[in-house]
């Protein structure tokens, strides 16, 4: 265990300016101009179908109907037409439709690989204070939401703007004091939008943070469900995530009440009370002329085909806010500056060839006054210093949270070095490129993690340049070989999420295996022998002792048995080295070192050790 850092969480994001969210959204349809421009002319053409057809039936009303003249070849000719509008409607409805869902996904899988891309290169100290369910949550359920607004955009809200505009072309054409009078609605609509959109706005982002939160306390359940269980914590867990699941509804109850007040509702009233003037208008029209019934038709017909698309742009709002707020935490989160150290003391750009930065030769390790600080306040390691040549394995021991891990953190340049200074043969880490230093520093944890996939997958890790015969040699180079003979599929063998139908050692050894195949110069050991038993242990000391031979060794060692023959052990307290030396002239100090013994071996057996030399 090491000092880690602080265990409060990242808070909450302030989010983007709605403006700025919205260009970079926008950003994103520039690859589909092509085909949105094609689905915008279908989309012309089923609104002017839509916008014909009460005309068509106009001139029926006013030219065949009221007079009572029914000419076979003119009416036929109008049904026809009108048939053909409904037709040409529906089908250009449709392919524009799919176009604009289409577009929709597939921009949405761009911004999630782009966003799995960017948490790729987060460093380890934003995980540390982020919980994993609530970057799961931003990466499935708020990109999902944001499927939702291009949907709304460029279908609904689009669809129904170019109905509107073509609606009020034909109001004109009917009736230009009605036309005018319609007009005037829309700054209503406009500022009941308006109000809607600044109230429901904090509803959506508070809701968007309670279902984060939901997501992090169940991955946070379900990866610790042995420890719930065997510690009968299963009331505790449910009635905390009940009241995070009852914030989040009441919550949702709000939204509901906004929208149930100022949606269609409040829309309904409107088109209502519009409703009552045009026929209010007609009637005293009628009082001193003539009015066509074809044309109160039409203009009713278009009134409510008017209000038609308000309300389904009002229904669709809700979906357009939310989306947003979603966006505006998708964003937030891609432009987290928290990034992995990379070469030059940079951040970690895309992988880096081979060829890139000097190479790791001979594996000579050297930490120069290094002092580490996780907060940038209180430092967890100070003026550490020490010298790992090729060959030699030096150990680092000491009480949980004295900075042991820290050291290999910073070794495989895991976080950056506050003060002093790393090289590797004679270089700084600084100047070596990602993909020399993690090919050539093999690390193996303590809770080795396999993925889901087979063994040799496990084994090859992604790396196309590891050849079948070259997993297997690193297997039996580390012994995993005979555990891989007990099994069914061989290298082929299933393994499930983090190998659970694996004990622990076995874990451990297709870890030794993966690490092996990449033939490091630098091998870094994280307690790779504290979780598993004294049997397996033998099994794995002697894959280790293989291992070790010609390369430089940072073993960090709980179990202070299987570090004894290490060239030299370095006993670090609260971020400080207290002790350095071989196993023989630490005990014979009679220090700190000495005391650890004795805790772990009793006193008879390390003063026995003690005399002899050990």
């Amino acid at each position: 265990m090491t000092a880690g850092p602080e265990t409060a969480m990242h808070q909450e994001p302030v989010l983007a300016p709605e403006r700025g969210v919205t260009r970079r959204l926008l950003r994103y349809m520039k690859p589909h101009t092509r085909t949105l421009a094609g689905a915008f002319v279908l989309l012309g053409v089923a609104t002017a179908a839509d916008v014909l057809g009460p005309i068509l039936l106009k001139i029926f009303i006013d030219g065949y109907l009221m007079p009572r003249r029914f000419p076979i070849r003119p009416i036929l000719t109008l049904a026809i037409a009108y048939s053909g509008l409904l037709a040409v409607s529906a089908l250009f409805n449709y392919w524009q439709l799919f176009t604009f869902q289409r577009v929709a996904l597939r921009i949405i899988q761009r911004l999630r690989v782009d966003l799995f891309g960017h948490l790729q290169r987060l460093g380890l100290a934003y995980f540390d204070g982020t919980p994993a369910g609530a970057l799961v949550s931003r990466a499935t359920n708020d990109t999902e939401a944001i499927k939702d607004l291009y949907v709304s955009v460029l279908s609904t809200f689009v669809q129904n703007g170019f109905l509107l505009v073509g609606i009020y072309i034909a109001m004109f054409a009917l009736d230009v004091r009605l036309a005018v009078f319609c007009l005037g609605i829309a700054p209503v609509i406009l500022l009941i939008m308006a109000v809607y959109r600044r109230q429901s706005s904090r509803i959506y982002q508070l809701t968007r943070r309670e279902l984060a939160r939901l997501n992090a306390r169940l991955n946070e359940s379900l990866q610790g469900m042995y420890v719930i269980q065997a510690m009968r914590q299963e009331r505790r867990m449910r009635t905390e995530f009940g009241e995070i699941n009852e914030a989040y509804r009441r919550l949702r109850m709000r939204n509901v009440h906004l929208n149930g007040l100022l949606l269609r509702p409040m829309v309904d009233v409107v088109y209502f009370l519009a409703l009552m003037l045009v026929l209010s208008f007609f009637g005293l029209a009628s009082r001193s002329t003539v009015v066509n019934v074809g044309v109160l038709y039409a203009f009713v017909n278009y009134l409510e085909r008017f209000f038609e698309p308000i309300n389904q742009m009002m229904m669709r709002l809700g979906s357009f806010q939310q989306a947003t707020v979603a966006a505006a935490r998708v964003f937030q989160l891609m432009d987290e500056q928290d990034v992995a150290p990379g070469a030059g003391g940079a951040a970690q750009g895309p992988a880096q060839g081979p060829a890139q930065g000097p190479a790791i030769e001979d594996g000579l390790v050297t930490f120069d006054r290094v002092s580490f600080s996780y907060d940038g306040r209180t430092d967890v390691l100070r003026d550490i210093s020490f010298t790992a040549k090729p060959g030699q394995t030096v150990a680092l021991v000491g009480h949980t949270g004295s900075g042991k891990s820290t050291v290999a953190s910073l070794l495989l340049r895991f976080y950056p070095v506050t003060r002093g200074r790393i090289s590797i043969d004679g270089v700084s880490l600084d100047d070596f490129g990602n993909e020399e230093l993690r090919r050539k520093v093999g690390l193996v944890l303590q809770d080795p993690f396999l993925f889901v996939g087979d063994v040799r997958g496990n084994i090859r890790l992604g790396d196309d340049d590891i050849s079948d015969a070259e997993i297997e040699e690193a297997a039996r180079f580390v012994g995993a070989d005979r555990v891989v003979g007990r099994l069914p599929g061989g290298y082929g063998e299933p393994v499930a999420e983090r190998g659970v139908k694996f004990s622990g050692g076995e874990r451990q050894l297709f870890a030794f295996a993966r690490t092996m195949a990449r033939q490091p110069r630098i091998l870094v050991l994280d307690e790779a022998t504290a979780s598993v038993d004294t049997e397996t242990e033998e099994v794995i000391q002697e894959a280790l002792a293989r291992m070790r031979m010609g390369r430089t060794t940072i073993a960090i060692a709980h179990r202070l048995s299987t570090i004894q023959d290490a060239d030299l052990i370095l006993v670090l307290h609260r971020g400080e080295i207290v002790e350095r030396g071989t196993h023989r002239e630490l005990i014979g100090q009679g220090g700190l070192y000495h005391a650890m013994y004795l805790l772990q071996q009793g006193g008879s057996s390390a003063r026995a050790a003690g005399g002899t030399g050990q």
